[in-house]
């Protein structure tokens, strides 16, 4: 059978499949695809990517993150670096991988997609046959990818949701952003074979607010699509974030101590341990949403 991790090789060579090394097939078994994706732009979902990977690096995984987000690539701002390559140049016979992969300070690496992906559908085959070669080795080099998707519905956002071991749907509590993020739950419902969808809450004021959010998204998802929902957890609003942003440094980095920098870290660990996430937004996230500014 066919499994979702293969679906994402095929993406870059749907013809002909190039042999593997041992190392090669030994690390597509084993590696962890997650997409990070959402209905609507600027509810956080690269910010919570990217902090993400380095709360996972930081438990000791080797972490990669494709930047697949065509129309705000935004990984090298949040990351405070700047990528000389894309996937694009992959396609020049003198550009390895370890050309367009960044290392990053933080102990991520990244790939910055620039409009090579965008073009991944219009190669020929010699092209998507090159590509598949030089990516293969992604798997050998990280534990977990994290691809961070455009958002909405478009053709490249979809292919890669689907493509994915794991969907991470980013949401906040704002009408809008929980009316598209159902419409990504509905197509992902309609389109994915291997159905493994969790929502993460971004922005809530309390635990409380996450859990009411989820809830109504998780019953419309049984009601309407006949599909099980779970929630990963939540973000606290925090002014951390903004400042992290402005200092083009990881919120992970800048404040690790940040009521929303502890909730991504919790993040972090359910998702590699399936334990229940709890976090307290404790006396200065208080004062922080009392006064509105960082104490």
């Amino acid at each position: 059978m066919t499994d979702q991790a293969t679906r994402l090789r095929q993406m870059v060579s749907s013809e002909t499949a190039v042999p593997a090394s041992l190392a090669q097939a030994e690390a597509w078994a084993n590696v962890r695809v997650i997409a990070v994706t959402s209905g609507k732009g600027g509810v956080g979902k690269t910010n919570l990517a990217v902090n993400l990977a380095i709360a996972l690096q930081q438990r000791g995984h080797r972490v990669l993150v494709i930047d697949a987000d065509l129309g705000m690539a935004n990984v090298d701002i949040l990351l405070g670096t700047t990528s000389r390559r894309h996937l694009l140049d992959l396609l020049q016979p003198e550009v390895k991988l370890d050309d367009v992969i960044v290392e990053t300070v933080h102990g991520v690496q990244y790939i910055s997609g620039g409009s090579g992906i965008e073009k991944a559908l219009e190669y020929d085959h010699a092209e998507k046959v090159m590509l598949q070669q030089k990516l293969a080795d992604c798997a050998v080099r990280a534990d977990l990818i994290l691809v961070d998707t455009g958002a909405g519905l478009g053709r490249n956002v979809m292919d890669f949701i689907l493509a994915a071991d794991e969907v991470l749907l980013v949401t906040t509590p704002e009408p809008t952003s929980l009316t598209d993020a159902y419409a990504v739950m509905k197509a992902y419902s309609i389109y994915a074979t291997q159905k493994n969808l969790r929502l993460v809450i971004n922005r809530v004021y309390e635990q409380k607010e996450s859990r009411e959010v989820a809830l109504k998204l998780q019953r419309a998802a049984e009601k309407f699509l006949h599909m099980s929902v779970d929630c990963l957890g939540y973000v606290f609003e925090d002014t951390s974030v903004t400042k992290a942003v402005r200092k083009q440094t990881p919120l992970l980095k800048a404040t690790p101590n940040a009521a929303a920098a502890r909730c991504i870290d919790a993040l972090a660990e359910t998702l590699l341990t399936g334990s229940e996430m709890h976090v307290k937004r404790g006396w200065k996230g208080f004062l922080q949403q009392i006064f509105k500014f960082s104490t």
